[in-house]
Parts: C-alpha cells; structure tokens; sequence
C-alpha cells in the first residue's frame, strides 16, 4: 500500500521529479570538451562553506553501488572515474593498489561513456564526446585541490551531456540491467499488478542525511533483505517482494522528493521525519498550517469551526472525496524504519487536527483569545526552564513525535508525558502556557469524563484537586497584595509540597493568611475585603474534604485550577484597572482603593 501510494503520486507530479534514475548532486568540476571533440579544461565549481548560494548543484545519473568491484555512473561521476585520480591517504601517499583500482575505475567510465556516445550518431555533443574519449585516458592538467571524491560532470559548449535525452535512456536501461540481478526475473509487480521484469533490488536509498538520526548518518534502504535470517524461507533481496523497475525508481524518487520537501516534510528535533501529502492536487490549507512551527490563531479558529459545522446534504454531495497520507521515518544503521503509516480520508484528518486544538486550547487572558502552541512547543514544555526560555534539546527523547502520532490518529498522548510533566514542574515551580496546554491535552483526552476541564475558569467545577490549585492560587494572590516586595513567594516555598500533598500544606496556609488580612484590613481594605470573600468561597467547597494525598492525574487537575484562577483575577484586575482609568475624567481623583485583586 505505501509504494502504491508513493508510486501515485509520482505519477501526479513526474514534471517535478528528476529522470529516472537521477539524483540532485553538487558538483565540483566540470569538463569542458571542445565542440570538434579534441581537447578540454577542468573548470573549478567548489565553493567555500560562506558560498553556498554560489554552489552548482543538478539531478545526475545515480544508483546504489557496492562491492569490490564497483560499476561507473554515466557521465558524471567521481574524479577518480572521470580523470583516474586515486585515493589517497591521510599522510597524502598513494599505493600502487589504489592507483590500478583509479586506473580500471577510469576506463570502466570510458567504456560506459563511449557505449553512449557510439549510439548517438545524429547528436554534435555525443559525436564530439566520441572523439575525445576514443584518444585514450582523458590527459587534462589536474589543479592540485582535485579530490579522488569529488563530483566531476561533463559538458560540451553550452550543453550537459548527462541530460541529453539518450544518455538519460541509456542510464534507465543500464541500472534496470544492474539491478535486475544475474538472471532476470518476471512476474506480477505488486505495486501496479503488471506483468513485468521485476527488481533483484531496490535501486535508489534515501539520500545521506536526509532523516535525522542520533546515531551515524547514513544512506537508507525502504526495502532490503540481505540474510537469509530476514527473509521468508531464507531468501534473499526482493524474492518475496516483487517490484518492477519503474515503480521501484519511481516510489524511492517520489521517496527522496519529499523528505527535500519544505512544504511536506516535519524532520523532528531529535529523531526521525514525517512526511505527508494528500490524494488531490492541491495540499489542503489547514494541513500545511498545522505542520507549520507558528500556526495562525485565526487559521486554527477557522479550522475548528469549520469541523463543527455540519454540511448541507446538497452541499455535502460536491465534496470531492481526498485522502491524507502520512509516513514516519526513522534510520537504524542503513535502514529505514517505518514507524507510522497513514491512510485516512482527508475530512477525517481534519477532523482528527481540529479536535487535538480544541483539547489543548488555552485562555489567554491578556488577549482574550484562546491560545494553541505548536508540537515542538508542548513537547519542550516538558524540558528545563533556564530562567528566560526552555534549554534547547532537553525535551525528552521521541516526545514530539509521540505527540503527533497522537494528534494524526486522535488518541491519547504517550503515557510517560503526564510524569515527564510533573517532573518538571516540582522542579522548577513554572507553570506556563505551553505546559498548561499539554496538560489540557493529557486530561482531556483521558477516559474518565471528570478529568475534561474547560480552557478557562470552570467556577461550578466541585473536583477536590481542582478546588485546591484554586486555593492556592488565592493564598499566593493574598500574600502578594501584603506583602509585595516580598522575595520568596508561597509558589517558592510550598508549591510542591501542596501539589502533592495539599491537605496538610493548605490547612497551614490558610491559617496563615490571617496575619495578611490582618495588614490587608488596615492598608487595602476593598482589596482584602474581595480575597477574604473569594477564599472562603472556595475553601467552604472544599474546607472538609481537603484530599491527603494526589495522584498524577489529581495533580494535573491541581495545577490547572491553580492556573485558571490566576489567569481569572488577572483579568479582574484588568477590568477593574480599566474601569478605574475610564472613571477617572469624570470624578477628576481615582479612588484610593479599589478591590482590583
């Protein structure tokens, strides 16, 4: 199902895609062969790390090769195949062993080159390449930087000889040759159901690089079995995986396009990549919003709404079906490892990305909007706070990725998050807005409908935790209103401990909030009169039935409450400050003291 998937899309965007069996190379030499064929000139392409805008870079003939023994490329290749410059070692010598192995390398390349050029009689350049390579071994002054590794391609006045429309052919036959394995295989491809020869292996891996790894980089193989422990009945390579040449180059193409994609790729912070694309033409909006790192709140909104609302039946029959895909890439060594597979119907997708903002939606009180963060936000919100922002790198390892698999199939996040959470939050005391939004996600999507909380204040809510971090909050607001040059907070002193274990901590606090009204009474007598009241209206909800002990879960519904009710008298005072200003022309003197608590 999945190469099916890559080998239509393929389909759709062939004019997007290199010739078949190439690959996007830079090179660092150029050969430039005169129009009769008799001499040339290297020309230096290299460019320094600062330059990279400058570099050369274009799709060349390309396949997977290895051995002892190994094939040339046609056309464009290594120094060591186009000009025969050996390998060297570190101390810069060179052995006889590795001058042959250049030499054989080289003519291996001539005899691939010269196979082309002979059979295309009515094209100048190849006639002019028949002419230069049939004088011998190429015989061209070497700049000393010229490298055994470097990329050296060929061309002739003005033209690339490499994309000439033969040479291209001549390649595609060439790999089917090469890969097709010693005697050629036929039967039914199960990627197209056609009848045709069939891969002995898969021709193209994914390019170095291209998905992140801790480990060693490397190239990667979708499909390869090469012990007879790993395949069925002990066979080897692509006996139990029948694939025709065209859709095994297409599919690993298509592969390659988009993990070079901006628009369809999400590589994670650590480890691995997704990639995506949809069944129609056109990506949808709401997709490419979702994957991107700073989402639109308004894009988001729309998105919800629009899932939301139900379609007319009339309007229903012109939606034209979609599908979404998804693939999850990981490497381990040199094999790619799929870790997820997506094939939904796009609205499903949709409706999947429409729900995990609404689970994790947070009120904003300073705007008054409804605030959503992104994946790598909500997984390095379970990092280390360093004072300012989260330490770059510290999110646990394969969080992100466990999130969006999360968010695709709407199911519940990884059950390591909500400690992970925990963990970080008794250690440092912070309580933000992308930790509050991941713990919204956590409990919202938990099977037990009293863990749901609203994004803001629920002042009906009677759940013991939740009534708690309410509490606490108004404690901590009560000391900051006596006391507010203090330098260590209740949050400071006691968060912990009443996170944990609030019964004990609470009852302490609130018997010791007297000493602040008590200051209150005589300083701020409106402001302590509006805490006394909103403290005993919570405490008499709760005051008999202070829990000993929280659990993980009780914990998070803690922190919410404690948030929520911060984030309420934020917005109190706000309002009344607003209130106070808006006042103030019509009285001429504001009030001494207003209740803005």
């Amino acid at each position: 199902m999945l190469l099916q998937r890559l080998t239509e899309y393929g389909d759709r965007i062939a004019g997007d895609l290199p010739a078949e069996f190439y690959r996007e190379k830079q090179i660092h030499w150029v050969l430039d062969i005169t129009t009769d064929g008799g001499s040339a000139q290297l020309l230096n392409r290299k460019v320094s790390g600062r330059q990279r805008d400058q570099v050369l870079s274009m799709p060349v003939p390309y396949v997977q090769r290895s051995g002892t023994k190994v094939p040339a490329y046609l056309l464009v290749d290594t120094a060591e195949f186009v000009l025969g410059v050996p390998k060297k070692a570190k101390d810069g010598s060179v052995t006889d062993k590795d001058r042959d192995e250049a030499l054989r390398r080289h003519d291996a390349y001539r005899d691939l080159a010269l196979r082309w050029a002979s059979s295309t009689t009515d094209d100048p350049a190849a006639q002019a390449a028949v002419t230069f390579f049939t004088t011998g071994r190429i015989n061209v002054e070497l700049p000393a930087e010229v490298e055994a590794k470097d990329t050296v391609a060929v061309m002739v006045g003005t033209r690339w000889l490499h994309q000439i429309g033969s040479a291209q052919h001549l390649w595609a036959e060439e790999v089917r040759a090469r890969k097709g394995g010693a005697a050629e295989r036929r039967g039914l491809c199960l990627v197209c159901g056609e009848h045709r020869a069939l891969l002995a292996t898969i021709p193209e891996p994914v390019k170095k690089g291209a998905i992140p790894t801790t480990g060693g980089s490397n190239e990667g193989q979708l499909i390869s079995i090469n012990a007879p422990a790993q395949g069925r009945e002990g066979l080897t390579q692509l006996v139990n995986t029948p694939v025709c040449h065209q859709c095994g180059g297409r599919a690993m193409a298509v592969l390659n396009h988009l993990l070079a994609s901006d628009r369809h790729r999400r590589r994670f912070r650590d480890d691995g990549v997704l990639l995506w694309w949809t069944k129609q033409p056109e990506p949808d909006t709401a997709l490419a919003m979702f994957f991107d790192d700073r989402p639109e709140p308004a894009d988001i909104e729309n998105l919800i709404d629009s899932m939301n609302k139900a379609p007319s039946p009339t309007s229903a029959q012109r939606i034209q079906a979609d599908a979404f895909y998804g693939l999850s890439l990981g490497l381990n060594n040199a094999r790619l490892v799929v870790r997820d597979w997506i094939d939904v119907p796009l609205h499903d997708a949709k409706k999947n990305l429409a729900a995990w903002y609404t689970d994790h939606g947070v009120w904003d009180s300073w705007t008054g909007r409804t605030r959503y963060h992104p994946l790598w936000q909500l997984a390095l919100s379970c990092g280390r706070w360093q004072g300012e922002r989260y330490a770059p790198d510290s999110a646990p390892h394969g969080l992100e990725a466990e999130l969006l698999h999360s968010a695709l199939h709407h199911l519940r996040p990884p059950a390591r998050a909500l400690p992970l959470l925990l963990q970080r939050v008794h250690a440092d005391h912070r309580v933000d807005s992308p930790r509050l939004a991941l713990l919204r996600l956590l409990l919202n999507r938990s099977p037990d409908p009293q863990d749901h909380l609203m994004p803001q204040l629920d002042k009906d809510s009677t759940d013991p935790a939740y009534l708690c971090g309410r509490l606490f909050a108004v404690l901590e607001a009560v000391q900051g209103q006596a006391l507010p040059d203090i330098n260590t907070t209740l949050r400071d002193k006691y968060f912990s401990a009443a996170v944990g274990a609030p019964s004990i901590t609470l009852r302490r606090l609130f018997t010791d909030s007297g000493a602040h009204f008590k200051r209150l009474r005589r300083d701020k007598p409106a402001a302590g009169h509006a805490l006394e009241k909103r403290l005993l209206e919570i405490y008499s909800k709760v005051g008999d039935d202070l829990p000993g002990h929280l659990t993980d879960v009780q914990q998070g519904r803690f922190i919410i409450g404690y948030a929520h009710q911060r984030h309420d008298d934020m917005a109190q005072r706000q309002a009344a400050k607003e209130r106070q200003q808006a006042a103030v022309p019509a009285q001429g003197t504001p009030a001494a003291d207003t209740a803005t608590v």
